[in-house]
């Protein structure tokens, strides 16, 4: 993944459509982003799916929606699915006569675990299922999903991480690239997610954010984000060092009072606890099982606590 993917040659012009009845099903999984100091660069897949079946039809775009947010979504072409297909079409220069999407949602939405990275993701692979499977052009490349997803995001952790599944590292140049790597996960390390029910907005969490930062709260990080990747994949017992921060969780505080308590709180028992990309759920990372006490402890603060499996990447069924 070394270079900025572009669109083939006369993709605008959109020569090429898809048949009506071609159809796909996508299941793509949940993701924690920054795992503490990593920033807008670590993210790992999480065992949540969301599935959607795309089917190309004559008519306009249809969406049906079940599960995780269903009411709140829009049901057209306006639907972030729906946005992320066509834009995987336009950019292979392929369009669609007619979309009917049906979204199975797992995913809590607006809680910090990817659930719009996920939406991306899996327009993006419904795309480029449809279009390999008529033969239009080959599938789109894990370097070009990562690319179109990271332009829909603004930064790749999260979809990255649900395109490639496990830990991932991922970097942006400057000039509008996005590239990723998977690392190999250690087998011993799981996942525990604490969702609450309350929601919150990346935008508004982003703008707590302060515009500098003292140097040594930078060399800090730096060090835990290095850190991070060596309690991935060789050595867990560095976890709990590896995921503290001082860039982000910190300034977001008074926006998820609740959040930062349970951070706090996991973190005093000796739990690698942070906050799951930009909250309000919080994620830890260990070896061990976490017990009854940290579950009532949880439900008293208003967290549903779930033990997770580590994420695979995207698949597609068709």
């Amino acid at each position: 993944m070394n270079a900025t993917p572009t669109a083939p040659a006369g993709a605008p012009d959109a020569q090429l459509r898809l048949t009506p009845g071609q159809r796909v099903q996508v299941r793509v999984p949940a993701s924690t982003a920054n795992l503490g100091p990593g920033f807008d660069c670590l993210g790992l897949a999480l065992g949540i799916y969301d599935t959607i079946a795309a089917t190309v039809t004559e008519g306009d775009v249809v969406v049906e929606a079940t599960g995780e947010g269903a009411h709140d979504v829009p049901r057209d072409g306006t639907h972030l699915v729906a946005r992320a297909l066509i834009r995987g079409l336009q950019y292979a220069g392929i369009s669609a006569p007619g979309l009917h999407l049906h979204c199975t949602n797992m995913i809590p939405h607006s809680r910090g675990l990817g659930s719009s990275a996920a939406a991306v993701v899996g327009g993006l692979v419904a795309a480029s299922a449809l279009m390999a499977a008529e033969g239009l052009r080959s599938a789109l490349s894990e370097t070009e999903l990562v690319q179109l997803s990271g332009e829909f995001e603004g930064h790749p952790d999260n979809a990255a991480a649900s395109v490639l599944g496990g830990p991932v590292v991922t970097w942006m140049d400057g000039e509008g690239g996005y590239f990723a790597r998977r690392v190999h996960l250690h087998p011993a390390i799981t996942a525990t997610a604490f969702v609450p029910q309350t929601e919150s907005s990346t935008a508004v969490t982003r703008g707590l954010l302060p515009h500098d930062v003292p140097r040594a709260d930078a060399v800090f990080n730096l060090s835990r984000s290095a850190l991070a990747v060596v309690a991935l994949t060789s050595d867990p017992s560095c976890l709990f060092d590896a995921t503290a921060d001082r860039l982000h969780q910190d300034y977001r505080a008074p926006a998820m009072p609740q959040t930062h308590a349970l951070v706090t709180e996991l973190r005093s028992g000796g739990h690698a606890a942070t906050v799951s990309g930009a909250g309000p759920s919080v994620v830890v990372l260990g070896t061990e099982p976490l017990g009854q006490a940290e579950a009532e402890s949880a439900a008293a603060a208003g967290f549903t606590m779930t033990p997770l499996a580590i994420g695979e990447g995207v698949t597609v069924h068709t």
